[in-house]
């Protein structure tokens, strides 16, 4: 079996992180490319980021995630639940592991990087939004699932 690019919308929140255990214990194999997309809203610090605005960042390997420099330079969340269970993943299953920035439009973001990524499916969390709050809020989880060129799998935050 040739290596699979398996996605997983990661912002660290509790749905998140539950979206990345739902991808390991049910998805992800050996050999397999596990890329956690994070997407930052524009803001403050938009500058800093200006070469990698419409592009991303450049990936990321979890190695470098390790080092809190990089995660610094990045705005990435210092979070040990997170990078505990994406070393024990990639140790676990013989993956590699990446993370790749975009800052924007949570829902245009995720599904450009479906498509730029070649992603073969992709794993998110729901913040677990009545319909009332989805239609006045909006959903990235709706427009992912309307707009992505991959399959994707939603896994609910209760």
């Amino acid at each position: 079996m040739g290596e699979r690019k398996i996605g997983v919308a990661m912002d660290f929140s509790a749905s998140s992180k539950k979206a990345l255990r739902w991808a390991a214990d049910n998805l992800l194999r050996k050999g397999d490319i596990l890329v956690l997309l994070h997407i930052q809203h524009r803001g403050r610090d938009e500058a800093k980021h200006v070469l990698w605005s419409h592009s991303g960042s450049p990936l990321i390997p979890l190695e470098e995630l390790k080092d809190t420099a990089i995660r610094q330079r990045y705005d990435i969340p210092e979070d040990a639940e997170v990078f505990d269970m994406l070393d024990t993943v990639a140790r676990e299953k013989e993956l590699s592991v990446v993370l790749k920035l975009y800052w924007g439009d949570a829902r245009e973001k995720v599904c450009e990087a479906v498509g730029e990524l070649n992603l073969e499916s992709l794993v998110m969390g729901s913040r677990g939004l009545g319909q009332i709050q989805r239609i006045l809020l909006g959903s990235v989880t709706n427009y992912v699932l309307s707009n992505a060129s991959c399959p994707v799998t939603v896994v609910k935050a209760k």
